[in-house]
């Protein structure tokens, strides 16, 4: 009974914490790779998107999808506005063109731009060396994303090369989030 009562008054002082997307940024995902290679799942957003946030909100919190990125990727959460300085394939890419005075919308990070991100958010999957394979451009539900999560980390993207084949794929998918 002692025991039961130390358990519960534990609980009580010490709430468990709700279970978070392991964010990383560029240059650590790609260290991590170097150590133990899998692909990586990069979020890039801006501070002003409202999609961005929504995703964030709706999708990045839902513990289904938590739990798969954590398990099967590094999670990068990239700002396509900000300042970091990120180091890709023999490249340093920064944002020369960064305003700090500016308000909402600034300039595009050099980064984003090398990987054609014209509208945020944008999830971009990298394989485990570290080469892009696709960014998928705009708002995904849990439900939504799940076909991409599971498509390029079983490597069935790689049987995927018409139209029709994408559309058998979805078609045949087994949901489960």
């Amino acid at each position: 009974m002692k025991n039961i009562l130390l358990f519960a008054l534990l609980l009580a002082l010490f709430p468990a914490k709700a279970q978070e997307i392991k964010w990383l940024t560029m240059n650590e995902a790609i260290a991590a790779q170097k150590k133990v290679p899998k692909k990586i799942f990069m979020d890039v957003y801006t501070t002003w998107c409202g999609p961005c946030k929504m995703l964030d909100k709706n999708t990045f919190s839902d513990k289904e999808v938590i739990e798969y990125i954590n398990e099967n990727y590094y999670a990068v959460k990239f700002n396509a506005e900000g300042t970091e300085e990120v180091d890709y394939q023999d490249f340093v890419y920064t944002n020369p063109n960064y305003d700090p005075a500016r308000k909402g919308r600034n300039s595009q990070h050099l980064f984003a731009h090398a990987l054609k991100v014209t509208a945020y958010p944008t999830v971009v999957f990298f394989e485990e060396d570290g080469d892009l394979i696709q960014a998928v451009p705009g708002y995904r539900t849990p439900q939504q994303l799940e076909i991409f999560l599971k498509m390029i980390h079983s490597d069935d993207y790689l049987e995927i090369t018409t139209a029709q084949a994408w559309e058998n794929y979805q078609k045949n998918f087994k949901y489960t989030f």
